[in-house]
């Protein structure tokens, strides 16, 4: 779905109101796995934390095994030194370029046009992507100082905008 359907036509991820919050008010984009818990740190979030961390390194170390069965796969094969090396480099640096892209989106929105054309490369590089999940769980909730950043921006403007709009406009004096 786009912003404009989830109530935020700016695209920064902020909704225009939370549940129980006044009309008009921001409200703080849920993350993957946290919900909107990482704003007070309420819900369960340090459980969650510890959930997500382990959860990520236990998929990342089921999926090197995953890639081990297939590079025996390729040495039983006897494909030659060349294509196993190929393929063995190939994973290494795709999952190296997906840690750095994985952990870049934690620090800025990524691109869009750019998120599209590298798809192929950060499936091939999965295991990069979940090993940046467990290291940046294990301080935060992976995106939560760029989403904690966009919604305090959020509520700073909105209290600005709130707060030169106070008192009904035809009441006022004209100053001379």
């Amino acid at each position: 779905m786009s912003d404009e359907q989830h109530g935020d036509p700016g695209g920064n991820g902020i909704q225009e109101q939370a549940a129980g919050s006044r009309p008009g008010t921001p409200a703080p984009e849920p993350l993957r796995f946290f919900g909107t818990s990482w704003v007070e740190h309420d819900n369960g979030y340090p459980l969650r934390r510890v959930a997500v961390s382990a959860g990520s390194l236990a998929l990342a170390a089921g999926s090197c095994l995953v890639l081990r069965f297939a590079y025996e796969g390729l040495q039983i094969a006897d494909i030659g030194t060349f294509v196993t090396l190929l393929v063995t480099v190939m994973f290494a640096a795709c999952s190296a370029l997906a840690f750095g892209h994985t952990w870049d989106s934690f620090r800025k929105r990524p691109d869009p046009a750019r998120q599209a054309s590298l798809r192929g490369l950060l499936t091939i590089g999965f295991v990069g992507s979940l090993l940046a999940y467990f290291v940046r769980s294990l301080t935060e909730a992976p995106g939560e100082r760029l989403h904690r950043q966009e919604y305090e921006t959020a509520l700073r403007d909105h209290h600005k905008r709130a707060a030169r709009r106070t008192g009904n406009p035809s009441r006022r004096r004209r100053r001379p």
